[in-house]
């Protein structure tokens, strides 16, 4: 996926993990214990960063162990919907494996703090999450806190990378907050009538399910600037930083017009946490600020785009994008 600053994992690394836990995408079993075999302690309330504390000489179970530490009040999560969570992790001898309650570097007082969005799934989607935590996270209700404990050779397996420090027999934990969940059409798009675009800007085509068609003008110069314009104009909420934005999307260069991505070769709609550097800027620039529903035209010079990753295929490309704004989470 090409919208992120590098890709998606580089995205899911940038919520400050000191050491990378996993070196490959693995499955999950359904080894679990019961809650009662929990032996860390985690206090706080929801929403707040979490306090781990591990007992001298608590011994790890050597299964997956999930206890639930607040009830939420909100819809359940199911598996396949798109959510969006706060964690902490460590390892039971106080190791930090990363949190999203973390400051990223250059984050102004305030700011939206960088969470994990993306899809329920027994598979590893975010470096963050290994399987088995991502996994429980169905059947939660939103609003809710809970934690993953256990040996790392139970959470992580044959996925654990050797270079991290971590033995399969240490133990680790994850504390998990359920800020948010939707379920989503992978099908879903913009409705209604489509403005022309503005003088210089791309046409954009969007008919049926397959990737749009983004006709750049000939012999016109890309602008030095980002560009935007509301080509359907929806009637949802507001998109906030912070939020997890829910998008059908199609990327095309300006200086020859190709496809180099769409959401629709993956599948669909999907969501990436915006306003929060997570995306390229000409997103989180463009996107903040527009409505649930909106067909969004984006023109992203390089600077805005991939232009501070010099090795980046894309880094001296002027971007254009036609985006759907299909909901938030």
């Amino acid at each position: 996926m090409n919208l992120t600053k590098n890709t998606r994992r580089a995205a899911a690394a940038a919520l400050t993990v000191p050491i990378l836990l996993f070196t490959a995408a693995c499955g999950s079993d359904d080894g679990k214990g019961a809650s009662d075999d929990a032996v860390v302690k985690v206090t706080g309330e929801a929403g707040a960063k979490p306090k781990i504390s591990v007992p001298k000489d608590a011994k790890p179970a050597d299964k997956a162990v999930t206890k639930t530490l607040v009830e939420g009040k909100g819809e359940v999560v199911k598996k396949g919907d798109l959510v969006r969570l706060d964690f902490a992790a460590q390892s039971m001898k106080g190791q930090n494996l990363g949190s999203s309650w973390t400051p990223q570097p250059g984050t102004k007082p305030g700011a939206p703090r960088t969470q994990v969005v993306s899809e329920v799934t027994d598979q590893m989607t975010q470096q963050m999450l290994p399987p088995k935590v991502m996994s429980e996270v169905a059947g939660h209700k939103v609003g809710s806190r809970f934690e993953v404990e256990g040996t790392a050779k139970a959470l992580i397996g044959e996925g654990l990378n050797p270079q991290s420090g971590i033995k399969p027999e240490d133990g680790l934990v994850w504390v998990v907050d359920v800020v948010g969940a939707k379920k989503v059409d992978k099908k879903a798009k913009a409705e209604g009538e489509q403005a022309a675009p503005e003088d210089g800007l791309p046409e954009v085509k969007a008919e049926g399910e397959k990737a749009a068609t983004i006709t750049v003008p000939k012999g016109e110069k890309a602008p030095t600037g980002l560009k935007d314009q509301v080509l359907i104009k929806g009637k949802g909420p507001e998109v906030k930083a912070g939020d997890g934005l829910i998008a059908q999307y199609t990327g095309v260069k300006w200086e020859d017009g190709k496809k180099f991505d769409s959401s629709w070769d993956h599948g669909g709609a999907t969501a990436f946490q915006i306003g929060t550097g997570q995306v390229v800027q000409g997103w989180d620039k463009a996107l903040v600020g527009k409505h649930v529903g909106d067909r969004v035209e984006i023109v992203i010079p390089p600077k805005l785009g991939y232009g501070a990753s010099p090795q980046h295929e894309l880094a001296k490309n002027t971007l254009v994008f036609s985006v759907d704004i299909v909901g938030t989470v």
